[in-house]
């Protein structure tokens, strides 16, 4: 199984990084789960009542990704933090999008608690995953578009395994090839905030959260942790 690690520059920049992963192992995406469908219907539900909101760009979660980004040359208007882009998805629709368990599951917990999420088909990942710099030479695939080639520019805060890089912008857009799609068995999901002294136990939460939506469709789930002083780990 693969290694996740936090370069010691990424660690240095942003020394209250932490990260949940979550691993889930068996997974059977094509069976019904109808805990996720509820959570969905839940929070559009909330949102049509007006008892609950996203996180938009205001909330301190949120802005703190938008300082990141600027710090690595990216405008968060423009390329915005996921969580931001499918909290305002939300908010102007009245519904998230249906992709498939999995994905849906993932979005739920994100928008809930306001923290990025992402994930990784670990059958697709070569090699160790490292959140790093890009160094400028790198390639990027993005989600939904095989036929397109990126590259991101020096600086960039990406995750990366030994093939190519998987997200670009830290959490703005994941790669094509690691999507998570219903056939999908063996998956690692992220969890991220930039405070953890300060939002470590909504990122406790959300992952408690996704763990349970995700246990009755696999056969094995974990949580590991990602911070300054665990900088390394092996799902």
């Amino acid at each position: 199984m693969p290694a996740f690690r936090i370069a010691p520059a990424v660690v240095e920049s942003f020394p209250g990084t932490l990260i949940a992963l979550v691993t889930a192992t068996g997974l059977r995406g094509r069976e019904p789960w109808p805990g996720t469908v509820a959570a969905l219907a839940e929070l559009e539900e909330r949102l049509a009542d007006g008892s609950w909101h996203p996180a938009d760009e205001t909330d301190p979660r949120i802005e703190a990704w938008h300082t990141a980004y600027r710090s690595f040359g990216t405008n968060p208007r423009r390329v915005r933090p996921s969580v931001d882009a499918l909290g305002r998805r939300l908010a102007k629709k009245g519904a998230l999008p249906r992709i498939n368990p999995p994905v849906d599951s993932y979005n739920a917990v994100s928008v809930r608690h306001g923290l990025p999420a992402g994930a990784f088909d670990l059958d697709r990942v070569t090699g160790d995953v490292e959140i790093r710099h890009a160094d400028g030479s790198e390639s990027f695939t993005p989600l939904g578009e095989p036929g397109t080639v990126e590259n991101p520019g020096p600086g960039e805060i990406v995750y990366a395994d030994a093939t190519g890089v998987l997200t670009r912008h830290w959490n703005h857009r994941d790669a094509h090839r690691t999507r998570v799609t219903e056939d999908s068995a063996d998956v690692v999901f992220v969890l991220e905030t930039l405070h953890a002294a300060r939002d470590g136990h909504l990122v406790e939460s959300a992952a408690h959260e996704l763990r349970a939506l995700l246990a009755p469709h696999a056969d094995r789930t974990a949580v590991h942790h990602l911070d300054a002083a665990r900088p390394r780990v092996t799902v």
